[in-house]
């Protein structure tokens, strides 16, 4: 394909957090009557669009993506005027190849239509040989390539194995059978060549060709070469539009942390981009503060407290200063672990408010591994996506950081700002005595059961060649595999969804934790259910327990072996769908890394088990 097509469609409409997690640039759209192709940041209106302020995370990903100054911004919105121009994200329609919806000579078990470019439309329809206008669908296939280009397909080289071929004769799309498998579709030209898509999945053969570095969300110009010139060309890979694989967006999230100097850096922000960055003293503060907008932001610091914060700024590699060398989970475990006085105390204040329960008597039964509990009342969480991949997902590693050596597809050709939402919300921490952890991971059992997760992941990086991932602690796994039992057992009583409850997982030098939290752009998050929840949490905390003891697929769950090729479970231990998988929204790790046998005893015995089944 030369270009997008430029053919007026109708528009579409997404949430705006849609755009972060699903919908990004580079995603393909199923349309009510079209499929298209979410474009560049460049091809964003500015109406609507809002500056997010975030320091920590806006000091993140220019270290990760090498670029400064980066600034956040909201996702634009469509302005009601149907008079006004046009405003919103622009889409490419794609693909261009479309598939008659009228069989062509269809017989027995073979069901054939005919396959179609788009520039062979007539006002959006197909008109046969009688002259008849038939309805069409986007082709459901098309290739893309692990550095997330992507493009439609060949199908004339394709059909007849051979990508020189001047052949242009009717080419058909035919389904030889009720199974539905590649092996049962079939390319099809009317000179006679045909070939089975079952054979596009031969990578190694290349069977679709070489990538051409195609980026269409980018624009008709924007393609480059496959690999930028250093990496190898990659063979372009068969790929269904809308299959779960064909996009994963790359975010980094951040819990918004309390600061002394707060301030005076919300004061900074909003004039910032415009007219305060380039400041290189305090006379250029008065210049500046002559303007009427500078004026009114500053107005209660004085030019040597905002040049202090420009020098910061400048200094400290962008917006972000300060705190850039410690990992984004580090400095939320410190702030959660800080004294109620300095997480904000008894004043409900600012983005943050946190209190810490005092802990429940031994009665209680909670475990006394367990060494803080804190009602979040008030969060802010911001996420912003930073590029996005195909094929495979790359997410943050266990300590909230995402590689610089991932392969990433660009969300614009010249990176100035990065789409973000901010989510607001409640939820309650729960603290662990690290000692305590440390010691259970040195027991024999821990660490032969570590050995088995550890094969397993082992054989799963065979299938996944070139991934830069870790296995991680296993006190991560054991908090992972607890946090997945304590979001189940307290979404029955705390009046939210357990698919909008979410978890932060915390275990490093700094700390062990677990965060349940929910966060959303509306109201709905900060309904105070999760800060009723960690008032009980002793009681949850054994519901959890209860429930992870027992499987309804017991004891084939119990039993599984991580390394088991059979079933390709590799990250997991005893975890499936009954016991420890949840919503994948919820999941920091895409339920990887989980195994309910070293939080609670299960049927094949205590072995690792850190605590005691609720009720023993």
């Amino acid at each position: 394909m030369s270009k997008p097509s430029k053919r007026k469609v109708a528009p579409g409409q997404v949430r705006r957090s849609q755009v972060i997690t699903t919908f990004g640039p580079g995603a393909m759209v199923d349309m009510p009557n079209h499929s298209v192709l979410i474009g560049g940041l460049e091809h964003w209106t500015a109406d609507g669009r809002r500056v997010i302020s975030e320091e920590r995370l806006v000091a993140k990903v220019e270290a990760l993506l090498n670029t400064s100054p980066l600034h956040l911004e909201s996702p634009p919105v469509e302005l009601a005027d149907p008079n006004g121009p046009k405003t919103g994200i622009r889409a490419w329609e794609f693909p261009e190849w479309f598939v008659v919806q009228s069989d062509a000579g269809s017989g027995g078990m073979t069901r054939s239509r005919r396959l179609v470019h788009q520039r062979d439309l007539t006002r959006g329809r197909f008109k046969d040989e009688d002259g008849k206008a038939r309805p069409l669908v986007p082709v459901r296939f098309v290739q893309a390539c692990l550095n997330g280009h992507l493009s439609d397909i060949d199908w004339y080289g394709f059909a007849h194995t051979d990508y020189e071929t001047k052949c242009r004769r009717a080419l058909f799309l035919e389904e030889r059978g009720a199974s539905g498998d590649l092996e049962a579709v079939w390319v099809r030209c009317d000179c006679g060549a045909q070939r089975s898509l079952a054979q596009a999945t031969r990578i190694a053969d290349r069977t679709l060709g070489t990538c051409g570095g195609k980026r269409l969300w980018l624009g008709p110009r924007a393609g480059e070469k496959c690999g930028g010139g250093i990496g190898p060309l990659q063979p372009n890979r068969l790929l269904i539009r809308s299959a779960s694989n064909a996009y994963f967006p790359q975010t980094l999230s951040v819990i918004s942390i309390p600061d002394p100097a707060t301030l005076v850096r919300k004061a900074v922000e909003p004039v910032w981009k415009d007219f305060l960055l380039y400041a290189e003293s305090q006379e250029d503060v008065k210049r500046e503060r002559r303007k009427a907008i500078v004026a009114s932001a500053i107005e209660k610091f004085s030019d040597q407290e905002v040049f202090a914060e420009i020098h910061r700024r400048k200094g400290g590699g962008g917006a972000g200063g300060a705190g850039t060398t410690k990992t984004i989970k580090q400095a939320e475990l410190e702030m959660l672990f800080a004294s109620p006085e300095s997480s904000g105390g008894d004043v409900p204040e600012g983005e943050f408010y946190a209190r810490t329960m005092p802990l429940p008597g031994p009665e209680s039964g909670l475990p006394p591994e367990v060494g803080r509990i804190v009602l979040v009342h008030r969060l802010r969480e911001v996420i912003a996506q930073v590029g996005f991949t195909r094929f495979q997902p790359s997410m943050p590693d266990v300590d909230g950081e995402l590689s610089l050596e991932v392969r990433r597809a660009p969300l614009a050709q010249e990176m100035t700002w990065l789409p973000a939402v901010e989510n607001r919300g409640e939820g309650f921490f729960i603290g662990f005595n690290k000692d305590a952890l440390t010691a259970w991971a040195a027991r024999p059992e821990v660490m032969e059961r570590q050995k088995q997760l550890r094969a397993g992941f082992q054989e799963w990086g065979l299938a996944h060649a070139g991934e830069k991932a870790q296995f991680p602690d296993i006190r991560y796994v054991l908090l992972h595999s607890l946090s997945h039992l304590l979001l189940t057992a307290v979404s029955m009583e705390c009046g939210y969804a357990a698919s909008s409850i979410r978890e932060r997982v915390y275990a490093s030098e700094a700390g062990c934790g677990i965060l349940l939290y929910t966060g959303t752009a509306d109201a709905e998050g900060t309904l105070g259910g999760l800060v009723q929840v960690g008032r009980r949490i002793a009681a949850h905390f054994q519901s959890a327990l209860e429930a992870g003891g027992l499987c309804s697929n017991d004891p084939v769950c119990a039993l599984h072996e991580p390394k088991n090729k059979y079933d390709e479970k590799f990250l997991l231990g005893a975890a499936c769908h009954g016991c420890l998988l949840i919503a994948e929204t919820s999941c920091e790790r895409r339920n990887e890394f989980l195994d309910r046998a070293l939080v609670v005893p299960t049927v094949a015995g205590p072995g690792p088990a850190c605590f005691a089944r609720g009720g023993v």
